[in-house]
């Protein structure tokens, strides 16, 4: 059972990182790589970026719930 939770969560993982890595960034300066957008940034999204930051958030709560059960199988 905790080998197959454990194939689940590398896939859920490497799904995040995807889905992070396919977002476009808002900002072309290096205070964007560190959060520096504010929530002004996050208003208005239409389409592809609606749809990705939608899809982030589910598979980063998909990837807390395997962790945590992970922790609590292990």
């Amino acid at each position: 059972m905790s080998n197959a939770l454990m194939v689940v969560h590398i896939i859920i993982s490497l799904a995040l990182i995807l889905a992070v890595i396919l977002q476009q960034r808002k900002s072309s300066r290096s205070s964007g790589i560190f959060g520096g957008g504010t929530i002004a940034d996050y208003g208005g999204k239409k389409g592809r970026e609606a749809f990705l930051m939608k899809l982030t958030t589910a598979i980063a709560v998909l990837f807390m719930v395997s962790s945590l059960l992970l922790n609590l199988i292990e």
